[in-house]
């Protein structure tokens, strides 16, 4: 029996370091994340101005002065597949692909966020608990060094996991909205060429 819980032991104090790496990536990410979800931001507030101005008085017969009225160039999601449907519109099974194709892309988007989400509590708790067997070892001998260092390990994974996990969330609730409008423009926008056909 001792060799198994030694076996065991060595196993998860074995990957403390690779659990610590990957923390460190998920927390440069979300940094990342964070500076392109602002940057983002700034984008579809002025997109979602637009859209929202032009598409509450959108009839049929105003779709060509609508479709002039578009920023040539834009980065944002909306307006590139406003773009590719407008270039497609003569052809219904193609513009109903992009639609597709756009719902697509906002999942593939809200991937990271999503990912950020779930990994940041596990590999914070794996931090956690990993060095907490150290520690207890520690205590036990009396080494209070070195149990002090493994508590340290411990919570400065968890706030780190806990963070990571925080980005993910919050950037994945508010470009869920985002996404949810942007297809109800283009699903509105598809419905009245078809009216006009």
């Amino acid at each position: 029996m001792n060799v198994i819980s030694d076996v065991l032991y060595w196993i998860s104090t074995g990957l403390l370091v690779p659990v610590i790496v990957l923390l460190i990536l998920f927390f440069l990410r979300a940094l990342l994340l964070i500076g392109s979800f602002f940057g983002q931001y700034l984008s579809m507030r002025k997109n979602e101005r637009f859209l929202k101005e032009k598409m509450d008085s959108l009839t049929a017969e105003g779709l060509a002065e609508f479709e002039n009225s578009l920023p040539e160039k834009s980065n944002s999601l909306v307006m590139v597949y406003l773009h590719k449907i407008i270039e497609s519109k003569n052809s219904p099974a193609h513009v109903q692909r992009l639609v597709s194709d756009f719902e697509v892309a906002a999942d593939k988007d809200l991937g990271i966020s999503k990912t950020m989400t779930k990994m940041g509590p596990m590999l914070g708790l794996m931090g956690t608990l990993i060095p907490m067997g150290p520690a207890l070892v520690g205590l036990a001998a009396g080494d209070i060094a070195s149990m002090a260092y493994n508590m340290q390990v411990a919570f400065a994974t968890t706030v780190v996991g806990l963070f990571v996990s925080a980005t993910g969330f919050v950037t994945q609730q508010i470009k869920q909205r985002w996404y949810l409008q942007d297809m109800i423009n283009l699903e509105f926008y598809t419905e009245l060429l078809k009216e006009k056909k």
